[in-house]
């Protein structure tokens, strides 16, 4: 299991266990009936909340959390008179219980990466876990082996998904992405879930908070060909690397160490694309240019 394909595996005290899971559930069916009340779309309740219809349609199903700050939007735009606020400091007690959920193994990744004021990954693989879309993580774990019931394929989308609060909590940290061309060109879960997927790449790409870069396959030299890595830097602590490979997981703290990473990191993003360049390589192989 590389460190793109599956960052997490299921956590000792589930969300469906301690009730989280449950609280997102009922506030997202809360959300959908106070939208339709409302007689407003996914899209025009993302539009008029500063987010996206995907968003909108996650966290009604359940498997996005709703952060703090939309409850409190949407309970003005959906004049759900003080129910949606009512709810804040509950999500605020589950997110910091689903910081405690992770196994040990991956705990203090997990730990670092909820805390990151900045973060950096080098991917080769697959499209990095906070990237992906429902559709693509669902076909990560669906595929992988040995084979997962559907019920564990579930919760574990659910899981990776919930990750991605990472980009909408203000301020978020600052973040770049360098893929490898080869994994945008494989159409991991088909044509369709990959055209979803590159879709979502041009999304996050334009976040302002986000640089993301892709590394061509033409280039003749590569300073890091031993594998994918992240690097963290956690508020008021030093910066960190993460790996894993087949998984066995490692968060490395060593100065020298992370160092060395570091370095791999600057080298490669000077070889690879622009972040320009990338967003235009992505509407080429979408067919927007």
């Amino acid at each position: 299991m590389t460190v793109n394909a599956a960052r997490e595996e299921r956590p000792e005290r589930p969300a469906e266990v301690d009730g989280t899971a449950h609280l997102f559930s009922a506030l997202g069916k809360q959300i959908k009936v106070l939208r339709e009340n409302s007689s407003m779309s996914q899209r025009e309740l993302g539009v008029a909340a500063h987010c996206g219809e995907d968003l909108i349609s996650a966290m009604e199903r359940g498997v996005r959390t709703p952060q703090p700050e939309f409850l409190v939007r949407a309970d003005e735009l959906l004049a759900a008179g003080g129910v949606l606020k009512a709810a804040v400091e509950d999500v605020r007690e589950a997110q910091a219980k689903a910081r405690t959920r992770h196994p040990d193994w991956f705990r203090d990744y997990a730990r670092a990466e909820a805390e990151a004021v900045a973060l950096h990954d080098y991917s080769i693989q697959a499209v990095p876990g906070l990237l992906q879309t429902e559709d693509y993580a669902r076909a990560v774990f669906t595929h992988r082996r040995p084979l997962l019931n559907e019920e564990t394929i579930e919760k574990r989308v659910a899981d990776r998904l919930a990750r991605h609060q990472i980009f909408e909590r203000w301020s978020a940290p600052t973040s770049s992405f360098v893929l490898e061309e080869a994994l945008l060109q494989r159409p991991t879960g088909g044509p369709a879930v990959h055209q979803g997927q590159l879709q979502q790449l041009l999304r996050v790409g334009r976040l302002r908070t986000v640089e993301l870069q892709v590394m061509p396959l033409d280039r003749e030299e590569h300073p890091s060909l031993d594998g994918a890595f992240i690097l963290l830097t956690p508020k008021g602590r030093p910066q960190v690397a993460y790996t894993e490979i087949y998984g066995h997981p490692r968060l490395i703290t060593d100065p020298y160490e992370v160092g060395v990473f570091a370095d791999r990191y600057g080298i490669i993003r000077a070889q690879a694309l622009t972040p320009r360049e990338s967003l235009s390589l992505i509407e080429k192989m979408l067919g927007e240019r």
